[in-house]
């Protein structure tokens, strides 16, 4: 694990993995918030879950066209200014006199600010970390699943003791904190050299910029295999956007609801922990079968879980979840320097709104069936999916793939 720690020596590092850690708790409080907010109000385990994707699918539009950014601006400036946005609207939320429509659309406009902070600290991080930069996936994996364990079974508690509008309340706090770290403790780290297209009109330059990412993933198999093994996501992000219905099915509300929320995390933070006592080349080779292990736990579903059963099997899906660091590390690793606030743009666009959609779909499938029929679904069509990209993987010889990557220190 010294490796693995060895990323806290870059003082930028520091500050982005403490202002991430701020913005997650934060979320978490909104997350859990609003969905039990909807679903109190409405008893729809469709709306609820579509409450829950709203935090999701405006990556749709926000990382095709505003992940450019990254590539165009000072990437200090661009994050900034992403963190002060989101503490101004997530503060309007918090008003109590908000009607829940009014609350979701400036839900939509926070998430759409998630594109470009993201893509910037994507891009920064290499710069930081160099051949340490696996090592600082881990180290955000393992902390940021773990501040998601903390955070979900503290904000079912949160939520009930001081209410909805409260949690938002400290949600906003968190990004006016991020903002002041960032602009306090990071160099300014300029963007690449500009590509000549000062004449175009925004639009186009904004489109030209998602298909340099878009056309580079595409064009190499490796990178686009590693992308199809990250949107995977999509299928095992289910049983967290049914967790409140899947809590009154089994009989439990409450504190319960943020257990089963930070089940999958504590299951990630044990798997990230395990998988950095093997070697790369083992990681690397392993991401394909640990994908279909991922969803493969989904299946039992079928035959409508207890609790403790249900809890058990999450964290088994959370502990395969964590090839999740690998498959990204690596991706961003072999992605072209020039391009690459583009390309990991790109490949978080189509995981988040991914996730979304998943979302969505098992709430309407949890209306129609009932959530454990919906997670059951995800599970089998997860599992399916992971296994084709399992076998496209092993034809990418991984081997070749992890002597290609930076050395680790």
């Amino acid at each position: 694990m010294g490796a693995t720690w060895s990323a806290f020596a870059a003082r930028g590092f520091r500050v982005l993995w403490l202002a991430g850690l701020l913005s997650v708790a934060g979320d978490q409080l909104a997350r859990v918030a609003l969905s039990i907010l909807v679903f109190q109000r409405t008893g729809s385990a469709a709306l609820s879950a579509a409450t829950y994707a709203l935090s999701m699918l405006p990556a749709l539009v926000s990382g095709a066209l505003l992940s450019w950014l990254a590539d165009r601006f000072p990437r200090r400036r661009l994050l900034v200014a992403c963190d002060a946005v989101r503490a101004v609207l997530v503060t309007v939320m918090a008003v109590p006199v908000v009607p829940l429509p009014l609350m979701a659309a400036l839900l939509v406009l926070v998430q759409l600010a998630e594109a470009p902070f993201s893509a910037a600290q994507g891009a920064v991080l290499p710069e930081l970390l160099g051949p340490r930069y696996e090592a600082g996936q881990a180290v955000q994996q393992v902390t940021t699943q773990l501040c998601l364990v903390l955070g979900f079974v503290a904000a079912a508690f949160v939520v009930t003791a001081v209410g909805a509008h409260a949690a938002l309340a400290v949600d906003a706090a968190t990004f006016a904190v991020s903002a002041v770290l960032i602009r306090a403790g990071l160099g300014p780290h300029p963007p690449p050299d500009g590509d000549g297209e000062s004449g175009a009109t925004w639009w186009r330059r904004s489109w030209r910029r998602v298909a340099a990412g878009a056309v580079t993933v595409g064009r190499d198999r490796t990178l686009g295999t590693l992308v199809c093994l990250g949107w995977l996501a999509l299928f095992t992000v289910v049983p967290e956007g049914l967790a409140v219905p899947f809590a009154q099915q089994v009989g439990v509300g409450g504190g319960w609801i943020g257990v089963l929320l930070a089940a999958e995390p504590a299951g990630a933070v044990a798997g990230a922990l395990l998988l950095r006592r093997v070697a790369r080349p083992v990681r690397v080779r392993a991401l394909g079968v640990l994908a279909v292990g991922t969803s493969a736990p989904l299946v039992a579903f079928w035959g409508r879980p207890t609790l403790g059963a249900a809890l058990a099997l999450l964290f088994v899906s959370g502990l395969c979840s964590a090839y999740q660091v690998t498959a990204g590390a690596t991706f961003v690793q072999l992605s072209p320097p020039r391009v690459r606030g583009r390309t990991l743009g790109f490949a978080r666009t189509g995981m988040i709104a991914g996730q979304g959609l998943g979302i969505v779909a098992g709430g309407v499938l949890a209306q129609l069936a009932g959530p454990s029929t919906a997670i059951a679904w995800a599970g089998t069509a997860g599992a399916l999916a992971a296994l084709a990209a399992a076998a496209a993987w092993a034809r990418r010889r991984p081997d070749v793939v992890s002597a290609a990557l930076p050395a680790e220190s």
